[in-house]
């Protein structure tokens, strides 16, 4: 799970926190990821990598110990950011035998339950959009494998996008791929994209198939970050908790309350999260994301 990078995009939220770790729907945007896992058969068996920037392990691996402690997590630094690849490259070392890899922000409704059986030697996770020409896309064959990816098209009639997480039956091919496309040097703006992989892996033969997604959400901006509240409110977290101190209020469901928040005079929602410790009074919140321990009043 490639994780690094500033999170300029979501600030002033990332001066105090890396962006897997910002509020959603009652938990963290890292919370949510981890749980897209749990379909998978043989949880014993799973294996975490994290990449990571400078400085981010210590706070990440405290949330993981306090909140996740069953899961095996391995820490990776990526001290200089040069793309998606690089960032798998420095993961190199635990690359070996079946691999999933998901971009951090990136969260789908797809079941891994049936992987361990996987015939192909590769998965490409993708969603029909209406307009293909801001994402990278696939190009499948009459029998439906990927003959290639695109990024960015100019053609609109290509419209399966990729989401941002695949599946290797050998993780080792994958680096072999990523070496091949740091000696040709196949970068942009100095970066290095991880469809120049794929599309070396595609060359040297690699059956990919792919698998379609209907919700694909993102939590890489401030508006996406609210966009995906509003979709997991609506889709089943609405979580008001016994004991939580809720004086002289008004609740709009969808909402998520922490138990330990306060929240008096005040009306609640639709389409709010307030966290842990946080302190409502005489306000209105709705279509908001309250992080733990924030305090609003009137």
């Amino acid at each position: 799970i490639p994780m690094a990078g500033l999170g300029s995009r979501l600030r002033p939220l990332t001066w105090s926190r890396p962006k897997p770790l910002l509020s959603l729907a009652g938990a963290t945007v890292l919370d949510h990821l981890l749980a897209m896992f749990k379909t998978y058969p043989d949880q014993d068996a799973l294996e975490y990598v994290f990449i990571m920037s400078p400085g981010q392990e210590s706070v990440i691996k405290s949330f993981m110990q306090k909140h996740h402690p069953d899961k095996t997590v391995n820490y990776v630094e990526q001290r200089t950011m040069r793309g998606q690849s690089d960032a798998l490259w420095q993961a190199r070392g635990f690359m070996d035998g079946p691999i999933l890899s998901i971009f951090s922000d990136t969260l789908i409704d797809s079941n891994f339950s049936n992987l361990p059986n996987e015939t192909a030697d590769a998965v490409a996770w993708v969603k029909p959009v209406p307009d293909p020409r801001r994402f990278g896309v696939v190009e499948i064959d009459s029998t439906g494998f990927v003959t290639r990816l695109i990024e960015k098209p100019n053609e609109m009639q290509n419209n399966l996008a990729v989401v941002g997480c695949y599946y290797f039956k050998e993780g080792k091919e994958l680096t072999k791929a990523i070496k091949e496309q740091m000696a040709r040097n196949i970068a942009l703006k100095g970066e290095y994209f991880l469809v120049d992989a794929l599309n070396i892996l595609l060359e040297d033969g690699v059956k990919m198939r792919i698998e379609q997604v209907n919700t694909w959400l993102d939590a890489g901006t401030s508006e996406a970050l609210l966009d995906t509240n509003r979709y997991l409110l609506e889709h089943g977290r609405d979580n008001i908790r016994d004991g939580l101190i809720l004086e002289d209020s008004v609740v709009i469901p969808p909402v998520y309350i922490h138990p330990e928040a306060r929240v008096t005079n005040s009306i609640i929602g639709p389409f709010s999260s307030i966290g842990a410790n946080c302190v409502v009074q005489n306000s209105s919140i709705r279509d908001s994301i309250l992080s733990p321990g924030a305090h609003v009043s009137n």
